[in-house]
């Protein structure tokens, strides 16, 4: 399609002059300017020629011959038809007739067959006039823009095979962006993974992808900055679909510029590697589970070693005595169920038996049955022990440790002495009983786990609630199940068969046949307190055993001579600390019993629950 431009003088040397004046111009020396201006027209690389508005050429340069085979001789005075084919030259003449026409420079796009072919070239073409400024010719200059019109139709044919490829592409989502991060294209694959069509996208910012998280911390915006500097960015992590589900992209920008410089956009390339990701995470959970339970396993092994090179005591409950009977008839009673049983005695009466005795009779026999001391271990260490540790917790956590309620998941806990454990760790206690979760020291990794719980204690808890070294709602909550353990003082006829149950276990592990013992010796047994009670009888059996030669049973002299302190009684009892505790919180809310400033919310029960004592314990509003 022509383009008009200005018309522009044609310079004086151009100005060839008409027909008539040309042979005596051909005769006539050429002063030295318009020499020198021919020979800058035949050394230009691009065709020049001059025409007469009759079509006659009256000049060609040296390129124009070069090309066409022929020279000034030749071509002068003749016109395109007599030179070129029919169709080429009436393509010329109908170019010239419209300069002639508009009297103005135009431009033209013509095609002239050379040696090698069709080639096609950018013709300016342009009016010539005289000094009166009458039109009396054409001028025009070609540029052969063949290899450029070449590598053009070859840069369209491969871009349209890389579009139609990239289109095609449906696992990569490949797009282009704008300097400021704006999409300009949108493949298959773009569309399939992130939800978009292209007219839903194109002119959008591509922080679209991004969840309000990152988008809110300028991370879109930090990416184009780094690949603009570096010219590639490569990342991984989570982006969004348009229906807002997340999914785990693998995503490389790449910086595109001009061969100056110039940012000129970006190219971003995105794959979704969603399934690979989960099944990592997938793989990941079932490794650190199977190492979880490595450990676990480990731990309960060194835990059962251990407790198979302790000594564990009588391994059966020995006795005929009605209080006796009566606790193993609690234990029948509690044992299936998965309530928490808090064990009262002295020291020394079977506490652990009867704790032993519980998993045995439950559910949860063919689980792991763990216990603890807590009188035994350091205040420092016990939260350790309890809940385990991960690997620098603390000075000298050089490895993962796991706790004993771990150790005991699907099993029994039992926490000796638990009146010993420190206030502050109480809660903690509270928590794993409330709702079977804690936390390992140095994790924030939560654990959930299915225990039982039955703890015992020598210590009256009643006086340690009152003066707040014991929290009465985790006594609450160990004190579903109460059981009493007597001291032996209080059931004598239980010691004969104790003692022959020693007597056997020791004789036999010594090598000895002890197969009596003297009335008087065995009625001096029952009458002693026992202050130490079961174990300190047990003690005396062993030490008895060794010293006797024969096969009766011979007890020391002297031995049982001595009564020991009996144990001190309690002022009051743990009913009378209850019944005061109760008593003192409806006399601070005014015998207000419900809502938040109530006296069950104050003693951390439930309504009802409150109810519920303040009738067992016969407690009633003051008139």
């Amino acid at each position: 399609m022509a383009s008009e431009h200005p018309l522009q003088a044609a310079p004086q040397s151009l100005a060839i002059g008409s027909s008539a004046s040309r042979r005596k111009e051909a005769e006539t020396p050429l002063d030295g300017r318009e020499q020198r201006f021919r020979t800058l027209l035949d050394n230009s690389p691009n065709l020049i020629f001059l025409k007469d508005v009759q079509g006659r050429y009256l000049f060609v340069n040296k390129q124009f011959q070069r090309v066409f085979h022929i020279n000034q001789e030749q071509i002068e005075g003749k016109k395109d038809e007599e030179v070129f084919p029919a169709e080429q030259a009436a393509a010329f003449r109908t170019n010239d007739l419209l300069v002639l026409q508009n009297g103005v420079s135009m431009e033209f796009e013509e095609v002239a067959l050379h040696d090698d072919g069709p080639h096609t070239s950018i013709v300016q073409k342009f009016p010539v006039c005289d000094e009166s400024g009458k039109l009396y010719a054409i001028g025009g200059i070609v540029t052969d823009i063949t290899e450029r019109k070449r590598a053009e139709e070859a840069l369209r044919r491969s871009e349209e095979r890389f579009r139609l490829s990239i289109e095609g592409i449906k696992d990569y989502a490949i797009i282009m962006l704008s300097p400021d991060g704006r999409v300009m294209t949108w493949n298959k694959g773009a569309e399939r993974i992130k939800g978009y069509l292209p007219q839903e996208i194109l002119g959008q910012h591509f922080a679209l992808f991004y969840e309000q998280a990152a988008v809110q911390l300028g991370k879109p915006e930090r990416i184009l900055r780094e690949a603009a500097a570096t010219g590639r960015f490569e990342d991984e992590g989570w982006q969004i679909r348009k229906d807002g589900s997340r999914y785990w992209a693998h995503m490389v920008i790449t910086a595109l510029t001009d061969e100056r410089g110039t940012p000129k956009g970006f190219a971003k390339v995105t794959r979704d590697l969603t399934d690979r990701k989960r099944a990592e995470e997938t793989l990941k959970e079932a490794f650190d589970e199977i190492q979880i339970l490595k450990n676990q396993l480990a731990q309960e092994k060194l835990y059962l070693e251990e407790e198979i090179r302790t000594e564990r005591g009588f391994e059966e409950i020995i006795g005929e005595s009605a209080a006796l009977k009566r606790i193993l008839k609690q234990v029948e009673t509690v044992a299936p169920t998965d309530s928490s049983v808090l064990i009262h005695g002295e020291t020394g009466t079977g506490k652990e038996r009867i704790a032993i005795a519980i998993h045995s009779l439950s559910a949860r026999r063919d689980r792991t049955f763990v216990k603890l001391n807590c009188a035994a271990i350091p205040l420092g260490l016990l939260e350790s022990e309890l809940f385990g540790h991960e690997k620098g917790a603390f000075t000298g956590a050089i490895a993962q440790r796991i706790g004993r309620f771990e150790l005991a998941h699907k099993g029994t806990l039992f926490l000796d002495e638990i009146g010993d454990i420190p206030l502050e760790l109480q809660p903690k206690l509270l928590r794993v009983l409330q709702d079977q979760e804690f936390e390992r020291l140095g994790s924030t990794r939560t654990q959930r786990v299915d225990v039982r719980l039955v703890a015992a204690t020598n210590r009256d808890l009643a006086p340690m609630i009152a003066d707040k070294q014991f929290r009465s709602d985790l006594f609450y909550r160990l004190n579903v199940f109460p059981i009493r353990v007597p001291p032996l003082r209080d059931r004598p006829e239980d010691i004969p068969p104790l003692v022959r149950h020693f007597v056997s276990t020791y004789a036999r592990r010594m090598n000895k046949r002890i197969d009596s013992i003297s009335a008087g010796d065995m009625d001096a047994l029952a009458r002693y307190p026992w202050p130490g009670n079961v174990r300190e009888l047990q003690n005396f059996i062993e030490r008895a055993v060794i010293l006797s030669p024969d096969g009766v049973l011979r007890i020391p002299p002297g031995e049982l001579t001595h009564t020991a302190e009996q144990p001190s009684t309690a002022d009051r009892t743990l009913r009378d600390a209850e019944r005061e505790h109760i008593l003192g919180a409806l006399e601070e809310t005014r015998w207000v019993l419900g809502g938040p400033k109530g006296a069950a919310t104050r003693l951390g029960l439930k309504r009802t629950t409150l109810r519920y004592k303040m009738d067992r314990l016969g407690i009633r509003r003051p008139q």
